[in-house]
């Protein structure tokens, strides 16, 4: 069998090693339907509905990709975000949200995430954004090094 395996719709390899995504968002529809299409796509992947949840599990020195919701109760995203950024988090941070404000885009880059996506997106949009995080930097975020 060959090292790398074809993922279909895209023309793009990816190797066999599992690849870790991270999904935080606290609409259990949006939880689901992700880890389906990562998953499906050879991605290991662990869901969380609260940033407390995702704190109390992932170690702070976890590789990795991380899509994060910025509207949540408690412990938003960008409050994840920048608590991932104090704490030197190698994550590598995609932010996705329904909020229509275009300003959003400029600080989520600004605050140290590497991709930004509205709700409503194409699953290959974010597919492709996941497979360049794990192309550039195997899932370490190259920003917070």
């Amino acid at each position: 069998m060959n090292e790398t395996e074809e993922l279909p719709l895209m023309n793009y390899k990816m190797p066999l090693e599992i690849k870790q995504i991270y999904i935080l968002d606290d609409d259990e529809a949006v939880l689901r339907a992700l880890k389906l299409l990562m998953v499906s796509y050879g991605f290991a992947v662990d869901m969380f509905s609260s940033a407390g949840e995702f704190f109390c599990v992932v170690p702070n020195n976890a590789s990795g990709c991380l899509i994060l919701d910025i509207h949540m109760a408690g412990l938003n995203g960008w409050d994840t975000l920048r608590r991932l950024t104090e704490t030197g988090s190698k994550l590598s941070v995609i932010v996705i949200t329904a909020d229509k404000d275009e300003r959003f885009k400029e600080r989520a880059l600004k605050a140290g995430a590497v991709g930004y996506l509205q709700k409503p997106f194409e699953d290959l949009s974010l597919l492709h954004m996941v497979t360049r995080v794990f192309d550039k930097t195997g899932g370490h975020n190259e920003k917070r090094k």
